[in-house]
């Protein structure tokens, strides 16, 4: 079962968000006195507060999976709803151009909202600190919770910011705001992080009766992250100078053992990872919970509130729409990646191509057309008339965030609707290709990588019995084929390998959140997104002025009224 949020628990969390002026003011007012919360079982209850949190789910304070910031700034996605003054500042983030630090309002509020999320990380830490072993056994196994939470969070501020002020439980509340974002390097900042999960590996378990809780194994697969993205050094103006090969050899061996002993295998279907009846599966290593109001709460916590289409089954927003770009990503030859043509010719937005252009079938696990099945019901067709502003994005619409409308996870809540559908965090199939990233990097397991990347491409070739018409008919010309060098690819050497395994970062996650930092922590997002850029603007007018600037666009600006609220204290990021 999914750990309990009891009335407690959301009371805390309510006295939590709306009691905070400042971005760290956690101190509870007015329902529970503050030292009556340090009994053991208090405390365990603010331990759920703050796992609470990391699924807090107001539309434009969302923790949860970070499309916008990861997918429609990466290319995979346009922003979508009704134009481009809708959540308009998502708009600046996509196009680049015009993004200031002044003009970061939604920025403000994920700045801030994640702060109050480690603020009630800390504030469950002291307490449980302050616990002896004997009248709290769990006490270690607790504290590794909230800094690998603290750790998750942090991670967010780390891939959108670079440079944040660093908090910990030992801060006193009046130096808040006196810390400043450049205290510590660039590499003591990941140091940081790694740290947590350093800790989590060495003092939580490698099962947890409770999902959600995070394991060992989830700790390890955390730690491998930031060991990677970590591993990619960068100078001040954000260019790859140098990959650590120490760093990655850890990442290889966290990945292995993850592999090997924490009893997680992939799903035969790729599907399986985007429907509700499958979540916490045997592919997930953590999960956010989310859930449809059988926790206590009116409406549950839900999410993906933006990105359902607007027919009237469902409603609002139609945000997230994929791009062509991405989407003739999926074309095959010979059942490979069409490296070299894809962007060209055929377009894979509409149905007609999708059915006769050979593709990878993940590209229907992903998004959607009119007149394809929506969300695998072969007699629920997606229409024309579900797409919001069609003018300005066009017709295709993503779907691995979004269940059908009569799963009992689906809720309505007026305006909006969402789904309890978990946010994988950490899955297996990412953890197996930072194993063979490692490995291609360092130059001493390129057959294993091969191994590793073939057993993902396996999985998606036998990802299709889903992908039906109500005749039983294909919905696609589906087309994979693992990589067999010499045969129906180059020489697998490092540089062919290290090109085999971006694309299948790409394939593997799209819409996903992930893909805008991958470009940055491999140096090339100047290069990837003025590429996009070049032929997108010719199909999209929207995008006629969108520029990619290196050294100032790789991450966002400091928020101005972050930096006017400490007095100015905080270092802007170069080029705003």
């Amino acid at each position: 079962m999914k750990i309990k949020i009891t009335k407690l628990a959301l009371g805390l969390a309510l006295i939590f968000f709306f009691s905070c002026e400042s971005m760290l003011d956690q101190n509870p007012q007015g329902i529970v006195a503050s030292d009556e919360l340090n009994a053991p079982d208090k405390v365990e209850q603010m331990i759920i507060a703050a796992y609470s949190f990391c699924g807090q789910n107001n539309f434009n304070k969302q923790m949860g999976m970070p499309y916008a910031e990861g997918s429609c700034r990466g290319g995979e996605a346009y922003k979508g709803g009704a134009g481009t003054n809708d959540l308009a500042e998502q708009n600046l983030w996509e196009t680049f151009t015009y993004m200031e630090p002044t003009t970061t309002g939604e920025l403000d509020n994920l700045w801030w909202v994640h702060y109050v999320a480690v603020g009630r990380v800390h504030d469950a830490l002291r307490r449980v600190q302050n616990l002896s072993e004997e009248e709290f056994p769990l006490k270690k196994q607790r504290i590794a919770e909230l800094r690998f939470l603290r750790g998750h969070i942090y991670m967010y501020m780390k891939l959108c910011f670079k440079f944040f002020p660093y908090i910990d439980e030992n801060t006193p509340e009046e130096e808040y705001d006196k810390i400043s974002n450049d205290e510590l390097s660039n590499e003591e900042l990941w140091q940081k992080l790694i740290d947590d999960f350093r800790y989590g590996v060495e003092n939580l378990p490698e099962k947890q009766e409770e999902v959600g809780r995070p394991t060992k194994y989830a700790a390890e697969a955390y730690l491998a992250k930031a060991l990677l993205f970590s591993a990619y050094e960068q100078d001040e103006n954000h260019n790859v100078i140098n990959i650590n090969k120490e760093k990655l050899t850890e990442v290889a061996n966290l990945c292995k053992d993850i592999i090997d002993y924490s009893g997680k295998s992939l799903f035969p279907d790729f599907a399986q990872n985007f429907l509700c009846e499958y979540e916490n599966g045997q592919e997930s290593i953590w999960a956010i919970q989310y859930s449809a109001n059988n926790d206590g709460s009116p409406t549950g916590r839900l999410n993906s509130w933006l990105v359902c289409p607007m027919n009237p089954e469902y409603g609002c927003c139609g945000f997230l729409q994929p791009s062509t770009n991405m989407m003739n990503r999926y074309k095959t030859v010979n059942g490979l990646p069409d490296f070299d043509n894809f962007n060209s010719g055929i377009r894979l937005d509409n149905k007609d191509a999708i059915v006769s252009t050979p593709s990878d079938p993940r590209l229907l696990h992903t998004a959607c057309v009119p007149g394809l099945p929506w969300k695998y019901d072969p007699d629920f067709i997606m229409e024309k008339s579900w797409v919001r502003q069609p003018e300005v994005y066009g017709y295709t619409m993503s779907q691995k965030l979004i269940v059908l409308p009569d799963c009992p996870c689906f809720r309505k809540t007026n305006p909006f609707m969402g789904a309890a559908l978990n946010w994988d965090v950490l899955r297996l199939d990412e953890v197996m290709l930072w194993r063979a990233e490692a490995l291609i990097q360092l130059g001493t397991g390129l057959d294993e990588a091969l191994t590793l990347i073939n057993k993902i491409r396996e999985r998606a070739a036998n990802s299709t019995g889903r992908l039906k018409f109500s005749d039983g008919s294909p919905t696609g010309n589906f087309s994979v084929e693992p990589y067999k060098p010499g045969i129906n690819c180059p020489a697998w050497n490092k540089d062919f390998a290290f090109k085999a395994l971006q694309w299948e970062r790409h394939l593997e996650f799209s819409t996903e959140g992930k893909w805008f930092f991958d470009l940055v922590r491999w140096g090339i997002a100047e290069e990837f997104m003025n590429e996009y850029f070049e032929v997108e603007k010719t199909r999209y007018t929207y995008l006629k002025d969108a520029k990619f600037t290196k050294g100032r666009d790789e991450y966002f600006p400091i928020p101005q009224q972050q930096i006017s609220y400490v007095k100015g204290i905080y270092k802007q990021n170069p080029g705003y």
